[in-house]
């Protein structure tokens, strides 16, 4: 009887939860879509400028980075060439100094890195920060139930018919941030 009693709750359970979790409005009738933020920041105008920006800076920053390895391995070959002629004081003091510099040139390299990723995370929070102001407008003004993100929501398959980044993109580009 006790079986008879729990299937007879199973079949009902069955029955009877498709109309309990059922919405007001059929999910057929709600408007979804999604947009690739990646693809929207390195097509967009802004995110085109950012990677140039960060391209100038490198630039920048290349010219004294050779520069300095130059003088490193015009440092290094003197000190090769001394090496036999040089007191050992001499020669140690030099080595020192060589030292000294490769340690300085070190710290510059790994500050030019640091200071490079910074400007090109600021510079992608703001952009991204523009982009998701864009996507809720868009679904607001299109109408949309939910617009998910492409790459970090874990959708594993999407129509292409439901893909927004293109709209967003122009949108975003309007309004020229």
């Amino acid at each position: 009887m006790k079986q008879f009693v729990v299937l007879m709750l199973v079949c009902f359970a069955l029955i009877a939860s498709p109309a309990l979790f059922a919405s007001p409005v059929e999910a057929q009738d709600q408007k979804i879509g999604y947009v690739d933020l990646q693809k929207a920041l390195n097509l967009s105008a802004s995110g085109k400028a950012a990677k140039e920006k960060i391209k100038a800076k490198v630039q920048g920053y290349d010219a004294e980075v050779q520069q300095r390895q130059e003088e490193l391995k015009k440092l290094k070959e003197d000190l090769e060439k001394q090496a036999m002629l040089l007191s050992e004081e001499a020669r140690n003091n030099k080595e020192r100094s060589y030292q000294q510099k490769v340690k300085d040139y070190q710290r510059f390299t790994k500050d030019i890195q640091e200071t490079l990723q910074q400007t090109d995370a600021d510079l992608t929070r703001k952009i991204l920060e523009s982009l998701l102001k864009v996507v809720q407008d868009v679904g607001k003004s299109e109408g949309y139930a939910i617009i998910l993100e492409k790459t970090e929501s874990s959708l594993v398959y999407a129509d292409e018919s439901i893909d927004i980044t293109n709209e967003v993109i122009k949108v975003f580009d309007k309004q020229g941030k």
